[in-house]
């Protein structure tokens, strides 16, 4: 079981889309795929086909210990049938005030995911746009950890601070992460300033930048509200595409 984050403080950049699209690639050929929303905006839940403000219990019950993770799993209704999901929705927003007097806060979300070991092959965790508790849980879970960066001009801003952060939970809680790699999203290769920015990315961070880039495609964009993946909801489109040329190159670097 390999357990990947997907971090960026800065929203809008295509992080939950890359969750679940990727997601749902790696079903596509034939992985067992749980997904787990971290975000109280609850925007993968709802992308998954999910009505997250109609739950009664959600990833904020797990957190505080109240139920088992497997009692809040959520089957979703695709072809291959081989993803589920965590949901979460707007109470998990308070989660940074009632976990914060709780014993080994930031182990929460590690020790309940310890009760899957053998359900999974790959678990992908969708962070909130903020550096607090909730994906400072995600990267004590994970082995590895995704950056999506949107190519604007603005891509590159916040990054020092989510690296200092990931430093920080290497040293005294998770040793073993790993940047996995820096996914370029909303991408449109006819815009100079697109290219530019994807040179600047791969300054900044060489060979940890994916080859496969996410363009801008209007199917990314319509399929959640759809309540679906791209895959289920255009197949053919470049966004398809797109996911599952990053799908191969995940499983190729992953940890083993």
């Amino acid at each position: 079981m390999k357990i990947i984050a997907f971090a960026n403080q800065k929203g809008g950049v295509g992080k939950t889309t890359t969750t679940a699209n990727l997601g749902a690639a790696l079903a596509e050929q034939g992985h067992k795929v749980l997904l787990v929303d971290m975000d109280p905006q609850g925007n993968l839940s709802v992308t998954s086909g999910v009505k997250a403000h109609e739950l009664e219990t959600t990833i904020y019950d797990v957190l505080k210990e109240e139920v088992n993770i497997n009692e809040v799993i959520i089957h979703v209704d695709r072809p291959n049938g081989n993803i589920d999901l965590v949901p979460s929705n707007l109470s998990l927003s308070a989660s940074e005030t009632v976990l914060n007097a709780k014993p080994g806060r930031e182990f929460l979300l590690k020790e309940a995911l310890a009760e899957l070991e053998d359900d999974y092959d790959y678990i992908l965790i969708d962070c909130p746009p903020s550096l607090g508790l909730l994906t400072i849980n995600a990267l004590t879970a994970a082995e590895e950890y995704i950056i999506p960066l949107a190519s604007e001009y603005l891509a590159l801003y916040g990054t020092g601070q989510l690296l200092q952060v990931v430093d920080i939970v290497r040293k005294r809680i998770n040793p073993d992460l790993e940047l996995l790699g820096v996914v370029v999203t909303q991408y449109d290769g006819r815009k100079i300033h697109c290219r530019d920015i994807v040179e600047q990315i791969q300054e900044h961070f060489g060979e940890k930048v994916f080859k496969t880039r996410i363009r801008l495609n209007i199917s990314l964009t319509e399929a959640p509200s759809y309540g679906q993946d791209i895959f289920k909801y255009k197949e053919s489109s470049p966004g398809a595409e797109d996911y599952k040329a990053l799908s191969e190159e995940v499983i190729k670097g992953a940890k083993v």
